[in-house]
């Protein structure tokens, strides 16, 4: 009987012991607003830095990764998910996410990343200065360096289709940089903004025939589209310059921008210090540092466009579907 006694009271030891690790194991969660290459890179490359620097998922922190599929509704069920389980710190993946998961704690330390700026976003009080339990990094891109591509890949180019989601405000940003940049050079331009996925087949057959060339920033609804893009400037043969990598090799021509892995991995540095103590609204929101160039040879061969020789070791072919 006392063998037994000692063997239960052992076990419940053990069992108390399990509890206790269990919840001793920092919680992060992650609100991704919707799946697409870009955003999708941005949440490996924090996973790996957090791996890196000692904080592996199911071995001493919780990862728990959600996904909002671009709906509102699904962003606000995660972050009352996080806030419930009292999570230890949130990756937020683009501006609504962040956006949602501000508006539910002024607790919860929040990193955000694939956000342009935060200040223009009313997520902090200044990009040197959070001030409130956010920070992150930018994914702010060489807006005019890409104008600059334009003119140089094109240089009969007189006028520039501008397209992004008029709600998107870190895309609005952007567009109103392009359009100023090429105001600068002497382009014209013309733009049209879109709601929704549903709004953008339409929105690029109107905008072809208004121009020589399209820009298309970094935007969460047209990274998620590029196909229909594609399926519509392929046909008339026009060049689309994208605001990053993902979007070029999923139907866009050239972009000179940032690698979303590497910014995803500098957030994921910032954590680790978030991780062991660091106050969020004292750390300064970071920037990117480096920008590559992709040219997609798929889509140049479809327009009909010889991409200069400088640009070669740039070239990349879009996947088969």
């Amino acid at each position: 009987m006392k063998k037994w006694t000692a063997l239960i009271l052992s076990l419940a030891l053990c069992l108390s012991c399990a509890a206790v690790c269990a919840e001793d194991k920092p919680v992060i969660g992650i609100i991704q607003l919707m799946e697409h290459v870009a955003l999708s890179a941005a949440r490996d490359g924090f996973i790996a830095a957090l791996k890196d620097n000692g904080y592996e998922d199911g071995v001493n922190v919780t990862i728990d990764l959600q996904n909002g599929q671009g709906e509102q509704s699904n962003l606000s069920t995660i972050a009352d998910r996080f806030v419930g389980e009292n999570a230890d710190l949130v990756l937020a993946i683009a501006t609504p996410a962040a956006t949602m998961m501000a508006s539910k704690t002024e607790t919860i330390p929040i990193l955000g990343t694939a956000i342009t700026d935060y200040a223009t976003a009313n997520l902090v009080e200044s990009n040197e200065h959070p001030g409130y339990n956010i920070s992150g990094t930018s994914d702010m891109n060489p807006v005019k360096d890409q104008i600059a591509l334009i003119k140089e890949l094109f240089p009969e180019a007189k006028t520039v289709g501008v397209v992004y989601t008029s709600s998107e405000p870190n895309s609005k940003l952007q567009a109103d940089i392009a359009k100023e940049a090429m105001e600068e050079i002497g382009l014209a331009y013309v733009e049209r903004t879109v709601t929704s996925t549903n709004d953008v087949q339409q929105a690029v057959q109107w905008i072809v025939n208004q121009c020589d060339a399209i820009y298309i920033p970094t935007d969460n609804t047209f990274a998620s589209s590029m196909a229909l893009v594609f399926g519509v400037t392929a046909e008339s043969k026009t060049p689309v310059i994208c605001g990053e990598e993902g979007m070029c090799m999923a139907g866009g021509l050239a972009t000179l921008g940032i690698n979303y892995y590497d910014l995803g991995y500098q957030t994921g540095i910032m954590a680790v210090d978030v991780l062991k103590g660091a106050n969020i609204s004292e750390m300064p929101v970071q920037f990117a540092t480096g920008f590559d160039y992709c040219f997609n040879k798929t889509v140049a061969d479809e327009i009909g466009y010889e991409i200069p020789e400088k640009y070669v070791p740039y070239i990349q072919e879009m996947a088969a579907e």
